[in-house]
């Protein structure tokens, strides 16, 4: 009776939790199934039809493909708002994105007297370590500032060779910026004078290569003008300036328009602006004394500061004269001085005492006619000798005692001013001073007026026709890197660079070789050059190579020693390949066994029958262990 007690007591405790058991999993079922089907409808509620939703038992998983990131996290927070947050696991992924577009590459470059700075960034295939060292090669390790940024991305087509011509630029422009793109190069800097930015823009132009957009502006001061100079002279051939300075750019137009009205012939015509002006309205005056002479027919009128000579030509009426040169007095602004005269007209056959030199083009000087003393004859020679050298004079004046007391100082400053011409004359009168020639400076007009309306006094007449010539430009007739390989190859045609045998020193016969062609490239320049070395075809080809590589740096060497900047040069050898001729016969070994100059042109594949620069190589025999390569190994 006791065993039935116990047995029916635990009959029930298990028919109870059976039931329990069954009821449980009914909840849960139940849960999961609220849970799956509240966050799926949620999220098709919000568009996000794409997401998997599967539950298992409290936790709820989430799985798909989500378009984007921030959908994916807006998934997750729908699904948070519906369940407890802890209760989601994410199993989602992300569509793959397209690639993202590479960033713009571009470098700033500043040099100033403080070092470089650059900053930027750029592709990491770029040689940092290399553009650093550039940089620091110009201004010393301790000055470059290295700010640069790099990204892993392909570096665009023409970074690096405009990164590498903004190296080159830098290296020449002292005080400059550099904005540095994928074919683009912009730089702005400032040069010391006209003469130095012209001379800094032809040197950069040379070296720009092909591909690459340059963008270039230079600046300069304006240059002291002391005194102030103008000259204008009309005649029957109508007007000129001798020289004219102006302190603004609108007061150059202003007048050279007076000019124009004034019967100025030509388009060409050159004032320069600069600093030194003696008063505001100098502009005014010079429109004013140029009308003037304009009204009387012809003349000269010359501005030294704010003295003004006027000269009317001989034989003009001397009412008209004396009417327009009073109202010129009473137009003028204060500050300047006029003095006007009238000359009278000269007995063509009279002749006249006078002192002549002339400068040849080949630089030999003849100073005669005549002089007031032999103390001013030595004194003439010898001030003649040490402009144009001691060598070049050769003195024939005669000693007239009845010259006048300023005889002097006129032949002084005429023979200073010839110095300052390529080839010229210069005739002293009594009454005028004249100078003509031709010359290389742009501003020699202008620089020879202000010289003798500074030291002649005012007053003094004088008469400058001057020729400006490109050729004769020591910046502007610089050889193009055209011109420079084809002089180079006319020296070439009569001198050969040989070699010692079995060596790669250059051998005695070639040094004055050498001479030449390191004269031609200083005048040249930067040149991106390539000295080539060849040999023939005997001989092991590793051998050949190696033999023409030294023989190559050997000529950049020469070069080096004869002080020719040679930081864009490059010695390359090629060994046996590309052959010019046969190298079956001695004759076609022998023109094989070469050096050659060759430009680098970018963009351009070397081709050796392209070359306009090369000259054959004796080179004596082939170094003993090419020798032993076969009974027919004699030279390369």
């Amino acid at each position: 009776m006791r065993l039935s007690s116990i047995l029916t007591i635990g009959l029930t405790f298990t028919a109870a939790a059976v039931v329990s058991l069954v009821a449980a999993n009914f909840s849960v079922q139940l849960i999961e199934d609220n849970s799956e089907i509240g966050v799926r409808d949620a999220l098709d509620d919000q568009g996000m039809t794409w997401a998997e939703v599967e539950a298992d038992g409290l936790q709820v998983t989430l799985a798909g493909i989500a378009p984007t990131e921030a959908v994916r996290f807006r998934a997750l927070t729908t699904a948070g708002s519906i369940v407890d947050a802890a209760r989601v696991i994410d199993e989602m992924e992300v569509e793959a994105q397209a690639a993202i577009a590479p960033p713009r590459f571009s470098a700033e470059v500043l040099r100033n007297a403080s070092g470089i700075s650059i900053i930027g960034l750029i592709p990491t295939s770029t040689d940092r370590d290399a553009t650093i060292a550039s940089f620091q090669a110009m201004v010393g390790e301790e000055q470059v500032a290295d700010l640069l940024e790099s990204a892993d991305y392909p570096a665009p087509d023409n970074w690096q060779i405009s990164l590498d011509f903004a190296i080159r630029a830098m290296a020449l422009l002292p005080r400059a910026k550099a904005s540095v793109e994928a074919g683009k190069v912009s730089i702005t800097a400032i040069a010391d004078s006209a003469a130095a930015k012209a001379k800094m823009e032809a040197t950069v132009k040379r070296s720009i290569p092909q591909g690459i957009e340059v963008v270039l502006d230079i600046a300069a001061p304006r240059p002291v003008i002391t005194p102030f100079t103008l000259r204008f002279e009309l005649d029957e051939s109508g007007g000129r300036f001798d020289a004219c300075s102006a302190d603004t750019d609108a007061a150059r137009k202003a007048i050279i328009a007076a000019a124009t009205r004034a019967g100025l012939q030509g388009d060409d015509a050159r004032c320069t602006v600069g600093m030194g002006v003696p008063s505001p309205s100098w502009t005014e005056a010079a429109s004013m004394a140029m009308a003037a002479v304009q009204q009387l027919g012809g003349g000269s009128v010359t501005f030294a500061d704010a003295d003004i000579t006027l000269l009317a030509a001989p034989g003009t009426n001397q009412a008209l004269f004396d009417r327009v040169i009073g109202e010129l007095e009473t137009s003028l602004p204060d500050v300047f001085a006029l003095r006007a005269s009238l000359p009278s007209v000269v007995d063509p056959n009279a002749g006249p005492p006078e002192f002549t030199a002339t400068l040849s083009p080949e630089g030999q000087v003849q100073l005669r006619g005549r002089l007031s003393s032999e103390g001013l004859r030595e004194l003439a020679d010898s001030y003649a000798k040490a402009r144009f050298g001691t060598d070049k004079v050769y003195t024939a004046a005669r000693i007239d005692e009845n010259l006048p007391n300023d005889w002097a100082p006129r032949v002084l400053t005429a023979l200073e001013a010839l110095s300052t011409l390529s080839n010229g004359a210069i005739t002293v009168t009594p009454e005028t001073l004249s100078v003509s020639g031709n010359t290389g400076n742009a501003d020699a007009s202008t620089e020879i007026s202000a010289l003798l309306a500074g030291k002649l006094g005012e007053g003094t007449a004088f008469d400058v026709s001057v020729n400006y010539q490109e050729k004769l430009d020591p910046v502007l007739g610089l050889p193009t890197a055209d011109e420079c390989e084809a002089e180079i190859s006319e020296v070439l045609k009569v001198g050969k660079i040989n070699f010692e045998p079995s060596s790669a020193t250059i051998d005695a016969s070639a040094l004055g070789t050498m001479d030449d062609i390191a004269e031609i490239l200083k005048r040249c320049g930067d040149l991106l050059l390539e000295i080539q070395g060849y040999t023939d075809s005997q001989g092991r080809t590793e051998m050949n190579l190696a033999l023409s590589q030294s023989r190559a740096e050997s000529v950049l060497n020469e070069l080096r020693a004869r002080r020719v900047l040679t930081g864009s040069f490059v010695a390359r050898g090629y060994g046996e390949t590309k052959p010019i001729a046969d190298n079956d016969t001695e004759a076609g070994r022998e023109a094989n066994r070469r050096i050659e100059f060759r430009l680098i042109r970018p963009d351009t594949v070397a081709d050796p029958e392209q070359t306009t620069l090369e000259s054959n190589a004796e080179t004596g025999d082939t170094p003993q262990d090419q020798v032993q390569e076969g009974p027919n190994d004699e030279q390369n």
